[in-house]
């Protein structure tokens, strides 16, 4: 029964928009170097659940590189966490100002 409470409760917060999730690869979608990257720390909740996927976040960087902020799109609510701590961490080459799409990956 606790089992049963635990999936409905994930797949019912997977459904949610504007979460993201995290992974083991990453992979930016722009232009922008990247020069630093942290991989995320895969949460033990997750881990227990053997929950995988793919998690998009938008980061926005600065012009010295660094990321400013981290904003969900897309991915488990399980994971948001990990995935914003790691991206807050990465840094680009510098440049204007700019969103940087980024896809990261889970496999349990």
């Amino acid at each position: 029964m606790q089992k049963q409470f635990v999936l409905i409760l994930v797949l019912a917060l997977t459904c949610i928009p504007g979460t993201l999730a995290v992974g083991q690869s990453q992979q930016t979608q722009s232009g922008r170097k990247l020069i630093r990257r942290v991989d995320p720390q895969y949460p033990q909740l997750a881990r227990n659940m053997n929950l995988g996927g793919t998690v998009k976040v938008v980061a926005v960087v600065a012009s010295d590189g660094s990321v400013k902020k981290v904003e969900p799109v897309g991915g488990s609510p399980i994971l948001v966490q990990a995935a914003e701590n790691a991206v807050t961490q990465w840094k680009f080459a510098p440049g204007a100002e700019s969103r940087e799409t980024v896809e990261l990956h889970f496999t349990p």
